[in-house]
């Protein structure tokens, strides 16, 4: 098969890889009721005047499914953290004891758990597409290369196996959220 040919296959799935790390990472930071670091993952500190993440301030670890603890390395900052926990709107309500910081991770309630499944398939839909896309515009350069004088039968060989990796990774995308639905719809 044509090199071009092939650099175009080895983008394309590069790409589908990384749609699928992306749905990955965002369905790791949906709630579903069992406490994670990753739940507070996007949280930023007034780190002594630089917008640092929570992570790079503070130890953080789950001792049971429905705490967070939060522990800081420099004690002064324990105020900073609590407030900026508060300031993120996850709904969180920190408890500050001088040492550490428990976060209680609330049961969600039944109207919470439709939220989050109706979320996390817009979350899948819009990652169908961005294959699809990928799709498209591999078979677009497919056709380009086509008109400068690569094989038909290459093409249609080039053109069948970026179809094969749209099936497999759509196919993974619905495995994904199958998993997180069910993870969130488990009382």
């Amino acid at each position: 098969m044509n090199e071009d040919l092939l650099f175009i296959l080895e983008d394309g799935e590069d790409q589908m890889k990384k749609t699928i790390s992306h749905l990955v990472e965002a369905l790791s930071k949906v709630r579903a009721g069992k406490a994670s670091p990753q739940m507070i993952s996007e949280v930023y500190v007034d780190y002594y005047g630089s917008k640092t993440l929570l992570s790079q301030t503070a130890n953080v670890n789950t001792p049971d499914p429905k705490t967070i603890l939060i522990q800081p390395w420099d004690k002064n900052m324990i105020q900073e953290i609590e407030k900026a926990i508060m300031a993120s709107n996850l709904g969180f309500n920190p408890q500050n004891d001088g040492e550490v910081i428990r976060i209680i991770v609330p049961p969600l309630t039944e109207e919470r758990r439709i939220q989050l499944v109706k979320y996390i398939n817009q979350e899948a839909e819009n990652n169908r597409i961005s294959i699809r896309n990928t799709r498209k515009k591999a078979n677009d350069e497919i056709k380009s290369i086509q008109k400068e004088g690569a094989s038909e039968d290459d093409a249609k060989m080039a053109e069948n196996k970026i179809q094969e990796l749209t099936t497999e990774y759509i196919k993974n995308i619905d495995e994904i959220l199958s998993a997180k639905e069910k993870e969130i719809l488990t009382v």
